[in-house]
């Protein structure tokens, strides 16, 4: 028995906030977590609505049932079954993405990308992949990938603003967890803004808010 693979063509899913034009000076690039669908995640984003705004949601290119055989669609960014190709897979739908917009958008556009919980890996495996023009990631209660060695890129990344952001009752970050993403952030010499709020494993909109609004002042 033999295994082979073959690239198809398929129908990727995203969702916007905005409409895309040379007044835009922010474009917002938001990764979901793990089952979860863009057309959800995006509907926290409302809250940073302005004219000079653009945010895409991309989704996940492997839907699932929630429940198991039934119940609500969700979708994932990746699973250990044969994970490079699916890395290369939504690394090019990103860079897609990307490139579809960014020409639209001011000459002088910033951009951010926002990973939640495992859409977090999902930006920096892209990242590290393409090396896109970008001004702030954020990972919003996830880590970078501890498989990656950032230290030869040193250089890009000393011109990207990266921020840590995490609820201070997240089931899923506890205090070890935060001593290991520090340690690994301070081995691989990346320098990164930590922020955190009163809340779970979700992305609050106040925070979300203050967090804008700091990006849009650096």
């Amino acid at each position: 028995m033999e295994n082979h693979q073959i690239k198809v063509t398929r129908t990727a899913h995203y969702s916007t906030i905005g409409k895309a034009s040379t007044e835009v000076k922010y474009l917002w690039i938001a990764c979901h977590g793990y089952g979860q669908l863009a057309k959800n995640f995006i509907r926290k984003f409302d809250i940073l609505e302005e004219n000079d705004t653009f945010i895409i949601a991309p989704e996940g290119l492997s839907r699932f049932y929630w429940g198991g055989l039934s119940g609500d669609v969700v979708s994932s960014w990746m699973t250990k079954g044969d994970r490079q190709s699916e890395i290369e897979d939504y690394s090019n739908y990103i860079s897609q993405l990307y490139n579809r917009y960014v020409h639209q958008l001011s000459p002088n556009v910033k951009i951010i990308l926002l990973g939640f919980s495992q859409g977090s890996a999902t930006i920096m495996r892209w990242v590290m992949r393409a090396f896109p023009r970008v001004d702030s990631m954020v990972f919003w209660a996830g880590m970078i990938p501890e498989d990656l060695d950032y230290r030869p890129h040193q250089k890009y990344f000393e011109s990207v603003d990266l921020h840590f952001v995490y609820g201070d009752q997240d089931p899923f970050i506890s205090s070890e967890r935060i001593d290991f993403i520090r340690s690994l952030i301070a081995e691989q010499q990346l320098h990164v803004q930590e922020w955190t709020f009163e809340g779970k494993h979700t992305i609050n909109r106040e925070k979300l808010k203050e967090l804008a609004a700091h990006l849009r002042k650096h």
